[in-house]
């Protein structure tokens, strides 16, 4: 049986507005993961612009799906175990600041739960600001030293250590040794 070609590009806004809906995400939550304006999101949900390759990449892997399960209009069918390839695991580059942040957690416990491996450079640091109320944050050393700051106490970590500490003030990860820094993030929200 030959398939039908259709000459019409697929309609992705109504798949992207369902699968960001699925994972209770906001337009500014998926514009932020994603590094998509929310104009352009919106623009995408109502069917008035289709996504280049690369934005279709980046909202593909900022909501933990394959672009072709985004860019499909049929219905997916639900997988036991949902493998993420180390390429679909939706990065945040502040290669300004010497550091990289992998997004582990799902897209749907942003904004609860969210778990996050820290590489950073030698000197390099990644700066918060302070996050919602009773918000805390562990970090788990996996390979080099780091230090943390919250408010203006100070404490160095070195491999295999865990921090636990209030995340909804000022705070700060940085790498104050000669090597890469590795760790494990986890912030949870109250």
């Amino acid at each position: 049986m030959k398939k039908i070609l259709s000459n019409t590009p697929p309609e992705v806004g109504a798949t992207l507005q369902k699968l960001r809906l699925e994972r209770g995400l906001t337009l500014e939550d998926l514009s932020r993961t994603a590094g998509v304006s929310k104009s352009m999101l919106s623009q995408i949900e109502r069917e008035k612009a289709n996504p280049t390759i690369a934005v279709a990449w980046r909202l593909a892997n900022a909501l933990g799906v394959s672009m072709a399960e985004l860019l499909s209009s049929e219905e997916r069918k639900s997988d036991p175990i949902r493998l993420l390839e180390a390429h679909e695991t939706p990065t945040l580059p502040g290669e300004h600041a010497g550091y990289v942040l992998r997004i582990l957690g799902p897209m749907e416990l942003a904004g609860k739960y969210e778990w996050y491996e820290l590489t950073l450079s030698p000197g390099g640091a990644l700066v918060s600001n302070s996050h919602d109320p009773g918000a805390t944050e562990h970090l788990t050393v996996l390979q080099g030293s780091v230090e943390i700051e919250v408010d203006s106490m100070r404490k160095k970590l070195k491999t295999g250590a865990t921090a636990r500490y209030e995340a909804d003030k000022n705070h700060a990860i940085r790498n104050v040794g000669k090597t890469e820094a590795k760790a494990l993030l986890v912030v949870i929200h109250r």
